[in-house]
């Protein structure tokens, strides 16, 4: 097993579903044991689906505030785990230099599907599940198993 990063940063296209939601279920894992943030290439506004189907499982991201990579204070992160082809290509082009590593792990964009309300939400409960999922096995989380 690999020694864990101390601060990670989760970056998607506009910061507004994927990467606040990894976010999220990393802090809820982790605790303050890892630092960590999330970014977009472009800022965009915060997806109301996300903040619902958070909330179905105990965790508030209604605060939060979609940013840029450009607007972090700190940029020095242990590791960059990109959600979008966009965001992994701003990551390797902002990292080239740095001692940062870099995965991306492909997650679709639940805002793309259509349907009804609940087909909607099933697509970000389906990302936020995934990304769940995702976490616990990078991070070998076994105390969290009860999310």
């Amino acid at each position: 097993m690999q020694t864990p990063p101390s601060a990670v940063l989760f970056a998607c296209t506009m910061n507004a579903v994927r990467s606040p939601m990894a976010a999220a279920l990393m802090r809820h894992l982790t605790g303050k044991r890892i630092y960590v943030e999330s970014a977009g290439v472009r800022a965009g506004e915060l997806d109301p689906m996300a903040v619902a189907v958070m909330e179905e499982i105990g965790l508030e991201i209604a605060g939060h505030k979609p940013r840029r990579f450009e607007d972090l204070e700190d940029g020095s992160f242990d590791l960059v785990i990109t959600l979008s082809p966009e965001a992994q290509h701003k990551a390797v082009e902002l990292t080239r230099t740095a001692a940062t590593q870099v995965e991306y792990w492909p997650t679709i964009d639940p805002t793309a599907v259509e349907g009804s309300r609940e087909q909607r939400l099933l697509a970000y409960r389906g990302v936020r599940d995934a990304l769940l999922e995702r976490l616990k096995a990078r991070f070998a989380a076994p105390a969290a198993a009860d999310i």
